[in-house]
């Protein structure tokens, strides 16, 4: 018989102890947020969660495929846990277990845990189970995966800002992306699933809540009926009025007028799009399997820019995709130029195995992909500089992160995710406060708190 105040057997180490718990994760934010949950899980059940870095019992990998370099990196990781504690239950998950499962089980004699992205909503269950895991029944058949996996969340690593996971999967298939198998079908969260995170939110302290998932934009249309992303914000903005809400990336296709409209009559809604543009060039487009035309996308950032004045739009660039030859890459950098951009995040291409572009001709030589990078990535700087710029003089609302950095001042970020400088009490660190920008040094904007 066992004292009913002691932790159940498979809490316990060897030594009796309480087992202790490791969690690495690389990649998207959806990644981030789905090791949130199970750090939660461990912590409503009394397991010590250790930084990576520590010795543990239990190691989990949450991994990334996203690039080549990605794969690496998880395969470096799961390498680390291994050396660390021989003796100790490796458990992997994230795409790149989903899309390589058996090189990682080559990697090592060691018995090592494999659970799928469908089955994340049991993996704190599996990596505290005693005995070996069934990687047929733990990674599960993700393109047949009908609904998202439950993952709730107490508390976020970050004390501000909190996303939610509210849709899975893409049907896009580009190209290049190994994306859709690794993760499967689009899946969306129920409205009511997600006011319930939101509320646990809200209750912690979290002061801006980041809508996220891998297809974001095709939130709502695998239900009966289909509702739009649109009318997902509109609940949390008539049950949270006072808190922000930030939206990630979506397609172009897929910022709608309504979505428009609301952003532009809130206050709450911060003015901030992430829209992934990947080529300027109509013929790569096509090749990559993305469904809008370059004319297309600068229409949509113009009519976002036309009902949203103060607006930042970020956008994806992918560099050096096959075939892309010196003329399609500069219509991209000229399109680049010309539209009313605050930043880029520019990726040189990344060979796939899996996807249809890994097999196709004209693979560019990494030396010109890192020559583009290069110079989109002084673009971005320029581009940077320029957005950053027409907000001096002018006041912002920032909700204040912290004080550690290089500065050694306080933090935050404004409505368009502008990171702001200023002086301040660390008592401010998760409030609202408003700041005058002053000066810009390098893409560094400084500013002063004026009077609310």
């Amino acid at each position: 018989m066992t004292d009913e105040t002691s932790p159940p057997p498979n809490r316990l180490n060897k030594k009796g102890q309480p087992r202790r718990v490791a969690i690495t994760t690389l990649g998207c934010k959806v990644n981030q947020y789905e090791s949130a949950s199970v750090v939660s899980e461990f912590a409503n059940g009394g397991v010590e969660v250790v930084p990576f870095s520590e010795a543990a019992d239990i190691y989990i990998i949450n991994t990334c495929a996203v690039t080549a370099k990605a794969a690496a990196q998880s395969r470096q990781c799961i390498r680390r846990a291994l050396r660390a504690n021989p003796e100790a239950r490796f458990v992997v998950t994230g795409c790149y277990a989903q899309v390589a499962s058996q090189e990682i089980l080559a990697m090592t004699k060691q018995p090592i845990c494999l659970v799928g992205n469908a089955n994340k909503h049991r993996l704190a269950e599996l990596a505290l189970q005693p005995g070996s895991c069934d990687p047929a029944t733990n990674m599960g058949a993700i393109g047949e995966a009908k609904e998202i996996c439950p993952l709730p969340v107490r508390r976020y690593s970050d004390r501000t800002r909190a996303h939610i996971k509210v849709q899975d999967g893409c049907n896009n298939f580009c190209s290049y992306c190994i994306v859709p198998y690794a993760r499967g079908r689009s899946r969306s969260l129920s409205v009511d699933k997600v006011l319930e995170q939101a509320a646990v939110f809200v209750e912690e302290g979290y002061r801006e809540l980041v809508l996220t998932g891998i297809h974001l934009g095709n939130y709502g249309y695998d239900f009966t009926p289909p509702v739009a992303l649109s009318f997902l914000v509109k609940r949390l903005l008539l049950e949270f009025p006072t808190t922000r809400l930030r939206i990630s990336s979506l397609e172009p296709t897929e910022i709608s007028r309504d979505l428009l409209d609301l952003m532009a009559s809130s206050e709450t809604v911060m003015p901030h799009l992430h829209i992934p543009l990947q080529s300027g060039d109509n013929g790569i487009l096509r090749k990559m399997n993305r469904h809008y035309t370059s004319e297309e996308f600068a229409a949509i950032v113009w009519e976002s820019v036309k009902r949203l004045p103060n607006i930042a739009i970020g956008v994806d660039v992918l560099v050096g995709f096959p075939g892309e030859d010196e003329a399609a890459f500069k219509r991209t950098e000229l399109l680049l130029e010309d539209l009313p951009l605050a930043y880029l995040h520019v990726f040189p291409y990344s060979r796939r195995p899996g996807t249809v572009a890994a097999g196709m001709p004209e693979q560019i030589s990494k030396q010109v992909k890192e020559e583009r990078v290069a110079l989109l990535r002084e673009l971005d700087h320029k581009k940077r500089n320029i957005f950053y710029g027409r907000f001096l003089g002018q006041t912002c609302r920032v909700l204040v992160e912290n004080g550690r950095n290089s500065f050694q001042l306080l933090k935050g970020f404004s409505e368009q995710y502008i990171p702001v400088y200023f002086a301040g009490s660390a008592e401010l660190v998760n409030s609202v406060v408003d700041v005058k920008v002053e000066r810009l040094v390098d893409r560094n904007v400084f500013g002063r708190i004026v009077a609310n």
